[in-house]
Order: C-alpha cells, then sequence, then structure tokens
C-alpha cells in the first residue's frame, strides 16, 4: 500500500500560499497588467545549454507529433506581445528536467511578466517592489534597502579576479578548488557558474535585497547586450534578484531582432551537439513574432515558489507545494 499520500505542505500552508497569489494579482491589478495563460505544451523548447526539457509524443490534427514541456511561458508571452497585447503577467505552470532539491521540484510555478516600453531600471524597482508587497504580510520585518552590485565587481571582491580577462587556465584550478571537481576541459561559462554558485551567491541578499546586473554577454541568453562603461567590453543587458542567499528573479531587456534570436537558438543547438545533449527544437513561431515586430521592453521570470517559501519562513519548495517531486 503507498503510503507518501499527503501532500507535502499542510493546508494551513495552502490557504497561506493561495492568500499570497491573491497579493501577487493584487499587485498587477493595480498596476493594470493584464493577467495571461499560454500552453504548457509547445511545438519549440529552450534550446539554453543549461536547462533540461522534457517531451511528449501527442496525436495532433498534423499526426503523431514531438510537443515540448515549456521551461517558461516565455515564447508564448512574447507573441502575445507582439500581437499587441501591451503588459501582461501569468503565473505558469513549468517543467525542468533533473532540477529536484530544497530549492528546486520538477514541476513548479513561475511569475512571469512583461512591460512594453518599460526600462530595466524601472523593472528592478517593480520587482524589489513585489517582493516587499509578498513579505511584508509575514511577522517579522521586511527586507532592507535594494543594492545594486556588478557581476566583476562581486568577482573581485570574492575572488581576486576579473571574470572577464582571468586566463582560462587559471580559471579552471580555481573553480577545480572551490568545487572539488575535475575542471580540466570546463568553458568558461561553466567555471564562472560554478564559482558563482558555491562562493558568491550565498552571500548574496543577507542585509536586504542585491540585484545583480552586467553579465558576461555570453550569458545574455533573451536579452540585448550593452557596452560596460569601464572600458567597452560586451555585457548581458539583465539582472538577477537575490534575498537570503536565493536568487529569486532574473529580469532582461528584451531582445527584440528575430536574425539574432535565430543566430542565438543555432549557438545554443551547437553547443548541445558538442556536448552531446539532445538538441531542442526552435520555436519557430516566436521567431515569426519577432519578425512581426515585438514592442521594444523589458521582462522579468521569478520562482514564485521560491518567495512563498521565504515568506512563510520554509526550509524547501516541497514545503509550499501541495505535492512536490517524487510525491507527485
Amino acid at each position: 500500500m503507498i503510503d507518501d499520500w499527503r501532500p507535502t505542505a499542510t493546508i494551513a500552508t495552502l490557504r497561506e500560499r493561495a492568500r499570497l497569489l491573491g497579493e501577487v494579482r493584487a499587485f498587477f491589478a493595480e498596476r493594470d497588467v493584464l493577467e495571461v495563460e499560454t500552453p504548457v505544451l509547445g511545438h519549440g523548447g529552450s534550446t539554453d545549454l543549461h536547462l533540461a526539457s522534457l517531451s511528449v509524443e501527442a496525436t495532433t490534427p498534423a499526426g503523431r507529433e514531438r510537443l515540448w514541456l515549456q521551461t517558461s511561458p516565455e515564447f508564448a508571452m512574447k507573441r502575445l506581445l507582439a500581437a499587441g497585447s501591451g503588459p501582461i503577467f501569468q503565473l505558469a505552470r513549468c517543467f525542468r528536467d533533473g532540477e529536484v532539491g530544497r530549492r528546486h521540484n520538477l514541476e513548479f510555478t513561475m511569475l512571469e511578466w512583461y512591460r512594453p516600453g518599460m526600462r530595466l531600471e524601472a523593472l528592478i524597482e517593480e520587482t524589489a517592489a513585489l517582493v516587499h508587497r509578498v513579505l511584508d504580510r509575514k511577522p517579522g520585518e521586511a527586507p532592507g534597502a535594494l543594492r545594486r552590485r556588478r557581476y566583476r565587481d562581486l568577482f573581485r571582491e570574492a575572488l581576486a579576479i576579473d571574470p572577464f580577462g582571468v586566463p582560462l587556465d587559471t580559471l579552471r584550478r580555481l573553480a577545480a578548488k572551490q568545487g572539488g571537481l575535475a575542471m580540466d576541459d570546463a568553458p568558461r561559462d561553466d567555471c564562472l557558474d560554478l564559482l558563482m554558485s558555491l562562493v558568491i551567491e550565498p552571500q548574496l541578499g543577507r542585509e536586504g535585497i542585491d540585484v545583480v546586473v552586467d553579465y558576461p554577454a555570453s550569458q545574455a541568453a533573451l536579452a540585448r547586450r550593452h557596452r560596460d562603461p569601464e572600458d567597452g567590453e560586451w555585457v548581458a543587458s539583465r539582472f538577477e534578484l537575490y534575498l537570503a542567499g536565493l536568487e529569486l528573479a532574473n529580469g532582461y531587456d528584451e531582445l527584440t531582432d528575430a536574425a539574432e534570436q535565430a543566430a542565438r537558438f543555432d549557438e545554443d543547438n551547437a553547443a548541445r551537439r558538442a556536448a552531446e545533449l539532445v538538441e531542442v527544437e526552435v520555436d519557430a513561431r516566436l521567431l515569426a513574432a519577432l519578425e512581426h515586430g515585438m514592442p521594444a521592453g523589458s521582462g522579468v521570470a521569478l520562482g514564485i515558489d521560491r518567495l512563498i517559501q521565504l515568506a512563510l519562513g520554509h526550509e524547501s519548495v516541497a514545503e509550499v507545494m501541495a505535492f512536490a517531486t517524487p510525491r507527485c
């Protein structure tokens, strides 16, 4: 007889979760941001080298097709933007293979919103305001002041290296020492990601909200790029928001150039082939929407399960989900 049928969250916690989701919806209603719903399944998936998409075989009018479970609602929401939706948000069910732990679950809820015409700096302020709105509803004090931290400066302070200029061999040795792993053939971004997650991230957001900006251009994903005023190095026009050592949100000055986006998808799949990973079908409808014309603006994805976990003082996201993996 199966004895793990009970939920991973208490009923009292689920009531609090529902209340906090209501606060999120109220936050956007006050700002006249439209709530939307987009499909969980799509003909294209995320080509990102560091994300593992799940797929299913389904019968459609075209016959048997491979459809991808979305790692984020980003592609479909951008199609809505191109169709003239204006500002939109969504509480979306998302899926990422292999991501199970204290901070992750195979299936999770992503809060994602887009602001046509809004600059990235204004979106940072709005994201922090939402975090304050949710956390202020718990006993105790709200997080402290918002601090902006440059990616390069964090590495200089914590590891005494410039992540953009340090020789790759030196970076590999440092990553191997910190991670206890063989990094002899690791790409630069893999080394930087490991050092970021092990050394820098745990210290972020300990005295308030920390926002990290000016990531390497190679980590731009679906964001624009701009020149670092320090030395003209290309950097990504994106931010990540941290609180209590947790990454909560990832925001972009959104890329709207269809040709550049297609080239990045191709680069991603080439990297997947080189790493002997499964290639992911490119979302052709997203590229068509960008070609049609998506308005310039900013967007952000926020892990709502993590934020609720912090708001309610729990140790893991499983404690704020009805049925976390493997009890699903």
